[in-house]
């Protein structure tokens, strides 16, 4: 048992739309990703989403309507919800979502990562 100074973690990586491993409890996973600019329309068929943001502004667009979320504020984003993240400046999120969870859900493209990274 070890603590995780988030600061930290978020120094060893700079790529974007790449999450790392940070964490795993109960079937789920602890991820932290830097964003930047626009990713994919997508959804998850099973897989609930959490999206914590640590530092900076993301826009969590909605077919129906567009969420910003703050420093310190979190958006789940239930199973079967189309949503496409978008960040105009350089944003850290803490996702906390199952194992095995694809980052692009239902779409397979460059953005896909099957393969994460444990920090």
């Amino acid at each position: 048992m070890e603590k995780v100074n988030l600061a930290a973690k978020f120094g060893l990586f700079d790529e974007y739309w790449s999450p790392k491993i940070v964490g795993a409890l109960n079937g789920q996973h602890v991820k932290l990703a830097k964003l930047k600019g626009e990713f994919v329309w997508h959804h998850h068929e099973v897989e609930d989403e959490m999206f914590l943001v640590v530092q900076g502004q993301l826009t969590m667009k909605l077919r129906d309507r567009d969420i910003v979320l703050n420093a310190g504020e979190f958006l789940i984003v239930p199973h079967g919800v189309e949503h496409k993240p978008v960040a105009v400046e350089e944003v850290h999120v803490l996702l906390f979502e199952p194992q095995g969870t694809l980052n692009t859900g239902n779409v397979q493209n460059d953005h896909t990562k099957s393969e994460l990274e444990e920090l």
